[in-house]
C-alpha cells in the first residue's frame, strides 16, 4: 500500500493544497518499506488529488483539506485522513497500527488556510 502525506518538510501540513511536499510511504505487512518526498507540483483545483492517485496513493494524510479535494479522492478510491498533526512518519506508523483517526473536518475558507485543522466541520 502507498500512503501519501501532505507535509511541510517532515511534518504533516496544516492544509493539503498549500504543503511544501508530499511524502510517499510504501508499506507492506504493516511496515514502511520505502520513503520518497516530492515537491508540491502546484495547487490548482482538482489537480493534486488526481496527481497523488495517479502516483499510486491509496491513502492521503493531511491536517486540513477542502471538500472538492475530498470528493475527488473519494471518486478515485483514496482513503482521506484529515485533522492530523505532527511528524509525518509517526502518523503513518499510527495508521498502520490502526490508531490514526480522521477528524473528518473539512476546510471551507481558503483565505485562512493557516487555520485549517483547528476548526470543526
Amino acid at each position: 500500500m502507498k500512503i501519501a502525506v501532505a507535509a511541510m518538510g517532515k511534518t504533516v501540513a496544516g492544509h493539503f493544497g498549500h504543503c511544501e511536499n508530499f511524502i510517499f510511504f510504501d508499506t507492506s505487512d504493516g511496515k514502511i518499506t520505502a520513503v520518497n518526498s516530492v515537491p508540491n507540483p502546484g495547487h490548482r483545483p482538482g489537480f493534486l488529488p488526481n496527481f497523488l492517485a495517479d502516483n499510486g496513493a491509496q491513502v492521503i494524510i493531511a491536517g486540513g483539506m477542502g471538500g472538492g479535494a475530498v470528493d475527488i479522492f473519494n471518486e478515485r478510491g483514496v482513503e482521506v485522513i484529515i485533522g492530523i498533526q505532527g511528524d509525518a512518519q509517526a502518523a503513518v506508523e499510527k495508521y498502520l497500527r490502526g490508531e490514526l483517526v480522521s477528524t473528518g473536518s473539512i476546510c471551507h475558507n481558503h483565505e485562512h488556510a493557516d487555520e485549517c485543522g483547528e476548526h470543526e466541520a
